[in-house]
């Protein structure tokens, strides 16, 4: 298309406005970068920078424990270290693909260098707070969890004559098993509040500011090891997926066995899973009973299966990211390449792949607030490698390649922001839907979001037939299931009219359509091409909105049975 946007700018006073019939020349689609040619998020490509950009040196730990090795806040990375005596790992700045890294970090880290010491057994997992980019939680085989804090001064001088290296020590130590903690995980909305899965097989939902009374929730069900987990965006729904094969969705906030349980891959072989945004869906990777290696969607709600896919017979765990660009990464343990692909109408198109021959033992990506917006970079990843003695850190910028002098609204959707939503007493105690606090990558200012995030394409192609006689676009009412769930009814948030009550006790959400073409309306080539992809991407989030609410509501309704379940076993055991 950008051959056609092209000549369309260089005819405008030729062409002027034109009927919407002699549109016909449109391609078949269009992508969600707008109105650009479809083809260019074909070429979005991973930029590596010099080898000086990277970090090397780099202990990696030799644990078994499957978990991606490495986490990202905004200004740091952290890194499973293998050391003796007692766990640790690496708090490192982060290194970019467009310069040397902050702090005059060495390119060759020292064989010494300060760790985060304080586990008495191996780091098997570390988060990084999403609102506090010096805040990393970490747990490890002893069972506990540590909170630490990092100044930028710890960095100075590193390498440099006389320098002693000295070691992070934590702010907040809490034990939180009998049993090795395998994953903590930040909320991505809530301040203070962190999820760990233990080897009891349950995950334990935490209030930071007041562990002594033990966890505020705790989600079972699992009979096995719990292999990932993941928030949604709100942070009011948390999904895992576990050695058992079983795929569950929790209310975290509510506790108890999961609202939702289905079957997974047919392999016991490391199982993730990672949140699709916005778009009311969850990927996961896994294994076959053949020992294929899959990637599956599933619906968020009702956990259906919507398609699974053969990646190939390569025996790495796949580890899944998602960008709300709508593009899914996949990185497979043990592969030197990274595939992924753009999310469409519940379609995953394969883009084009990072190759490499360094084989990855872990990986992580950067929030996408700190991304580098003049550079087009829609993404970044982290990629561990480690040779027989020691490893690297490799940043990986995937870019578009577009050349640009002003911000790419079409490519950079606001992103999550430093500010919470909620704390943590107010997310426990509240059953209120959580409105999302998000940073406009180009002005940095932070407001509340009540829409979808994620940037995803037309559910419905457009083709030039569609193109050449549009009709009116109104969509119609959408009614949830009529029931009463009292005053503690879960709601999404919503970019439409307010909801009228039904009589079942529910709200109805109502939409109504702006954009009203008819065939003989005038249109210019280069301004209506944009209103046509904005409606449609604005129809498609409010229609998906609704489900979510949907979804939530049927999953309260669910937690209820299950309540009055255990409430009428109570009462008949007695």
């Amino acid at each position: 298309m950008s051959d056609i946007m092209h000549s369309s700018h260089s005819n405008t006073s030729k062409l002027g406005t034109i009927p919407i019939i002699a549109l016909s020349k449109i391609p078949r689609r269009l992508s969600f970068f707008g109105c650009h040619d479809a083809t260019l998020r074909r070429h979005v490509y991973g930029h590596t920078g010099k080898k000086e950009f990277s970090i090397d040196n780099i202990k990696i730990s030799n644990q078994a424990w499957d978990t991606n090795l490495a986490a990202a806040s905004a200004e740091y990375l952290s890194v499973n270290w293998a050391s003796a005596g007692g766990g640790a790992f690496a708090i490192l700045p982060l290194p970019t693909p467009w310069g040397t890294a902050p702090h005059d970090l060495p390119y060759k880290l020292p064989d010494i260098i300060p760790l985060a010491r304080g586990h008495t057994a191996p780091v098997l997992d570390t988060s990084w707070s999403p609102f506090n980019d010096s805040v990393v939680a970490s747990g490890g085989e002893d069972g506990n969890i540590l909170i630490w804090k990092v100044e930028s001064h710890q960095f100075d001088g590193w390498a440099t004559e006389h320098w002693q290296p000295i070691d992070f020590d934590p702010v907040q130590r809490f034990d939180a098993s009998p049993r090795k903690i395998g994953q903590v995980l930040f909320h991505p909305t809530a301040s203070h509040v962190l999820a760990s899965a233990t080897g009891e097989h349950i995950v334990k939902i935490w209030d930071l500011g007041n562990v002594d009374n033990g966890p505020r929730s705790i989600l079972g069900g699992h009979t096995d090891t719990i292999q990932s987990l993941d928030f949604d965006p709100s942070g009011t729904l948390l999904v895992t997926t576990c050695r058992d094969r079983k795929i569950r969705l929790f209310d975290p906030r509510a506790g108890g066995d999961a609202v939702r349980t289905v079957e997974g891959h047919g392999g016991i072989k490391g199982a993730r899973v990672v949140w699709m945004g916005d778009t009311g869906r969850i990927a996961t990777t896994g294994f076959s009973k053949m020992s294929d290696r899959q990637l599956s969607i599933w619906d968020s709600g009702t956990l259906a299966n919507i398609k699974t896919l053969s990646i190939d017979q390569s025996a790495g765990v796949t580890m899944p990211f998602w960008s709300d660009n709508g593009i899914l990464f996949l990185a497979g343990k043990g592969d030197g390449n990274v595939r992924y692909y753009e999310y469409e109408a519940d379609a995953l198109h394969p883009l084009s792949e990072y190759k490499s021959s360094d084989p990855q033992r872990g990986m992580c990506f950067l929030p996408r607030r700190a991304l580098n917006v003049a550079e087009c970079e829609i993404a970044r990843a982290f990629k561990i490698t480690t040779t027989t003695s020691s490893g690297t850190i490799e940043p990986i910028a995937f870019v578009v390649p577009r050349k640009a002098d002003s911000f790419q609204a079409d490519i950079f959707p606001p992103a999550p922001s430093l500010e919470p939503s909620v704390d943590a007493a107010e997310f426990f105690a509240s059953r209120k839907e959580i409105v999302r606090r998000v940073v406009d990558l180009n002005t940095g200012t932070t407001s509340a979001s009540t829409g979808p995030l994620t940037l995803v394409p037309p559910t419905v192609p457009y083709t030039s037939d569609s193109l050449s006689a549009v009709t009116p676009i109104t969509p119609s009412p959408l009614v949830p299931k009529s029931a009463t769930l009292g005053s503690s009814t879960l709601s999404s948030s919503f970019t439409t009219s307010a909801p009228t009550p039904t009589s079942g006790g529910l709200a109805q959400a109502t939409f109504s359509s702006s954009f009203k073409p008819t065939a003989t309306q005038e249109y210019s080539v280069e301004s209506d091409l944009s209103a046509l992809a904005d409606e449609n991407a604005r129809l498609n989030g409010e229609l998906r909105e609704a489900r979510s609410q949907i979804r939530s509501l049927e999953l309260q309704l669910e937690a209820m049975r299950a309540n009055a379940q255990r409430a009428a076993k109570v009462l008949l055991d007695n």
